[in-house]
């Protein structure tokens, strides 16, 4: 690939608005090409590793699309998911993730992250990629019906009320089932916490 080629168009190529180095290794680009679009202004380099498209407009996914680009193993999880799935009033100034039980923990001080574990089946159940829209950064997030669940799970976390709203509102807009929340509750190893606020529901 010609290493001149304008950076702007590596999001044609699936590289998102934030991007690391090696992103652009299978493209065919050194990173001599990237100090010189840095050096262009066609790049800002916005953390350690990490850099940015300097006409991608910000979103309100800024300083999640940010962390997810620096660590990609990363789930977008609790507040951070309850927002991306338009569930709940919550507005996190924090950028909630989690990574494996024994994952070194990340270091972007230019980001607030709120760090969580998971480890076993909760690193795999109910987690689905996306694209975060407007950056183009593809990221794990835990599904509407296991962001409930969880919530329910780290309650000294997020709050209870916080649970009780995601998992009315989950509900009511038919963003998951109580057959798909119950069986993540189930997988998670958190039904007796579930349980009794889906039946007072039904009945």
């Amino acid at each position: 690939m010609d290493p001149t080629l304008d950076p702007h168009q590596l999001r044609q190529a699936g590289i998102g608005a934030f991007f690391r180095p090696r992103d652009l290794e299978s493209l065919g680009y050194a990173f001599r090409d990237l100090r010189g679009w840095v050096e262009a202004g066609h790049v800002e380099q916005v953390a350690r590793g990490l850099y940015r498209l300097t006409t991608a407009a910000p979103t309100e996914h800024h300083d999640l699309a940010a962390v997810c680009a620096r660590v990609p193993r990363a789930i977008v999880c609790l507040l951070s998911a309850l927002r991306v799935h338009g569930l709940g009033t919550q507005l996190p100034h924090q950028v909630w993730i989690a990574i494996p039980h024994k994952a070194r923990a990340p270091r972007i001080p230019e980001f607030p992250i709120r760090l969580i574990r998971f480890s076993g089946a909760a690193l795999r159940y109910g987690v689905d990629e996306i694209v975060l829209e407007g950056e183009g950064v593809r990221a794990k997030i835990t599904s509407p019906a296991r962001t409930v669940v969880d919530c329910f799970r780290f309650r000294r976390h997020v709050g209870r009320d916080v649970a009780l709203e995601a998992l009315r509102e989950a509900l009511r807009d038919r963003k998951a089932s109580a057959d798909e929340i119950w069986r993540a509750a189930e997988v998670c190893r958190a039904r007796s916490l579930v349980e009794p606020v889906l039946e007072a529901l039904a009945g």
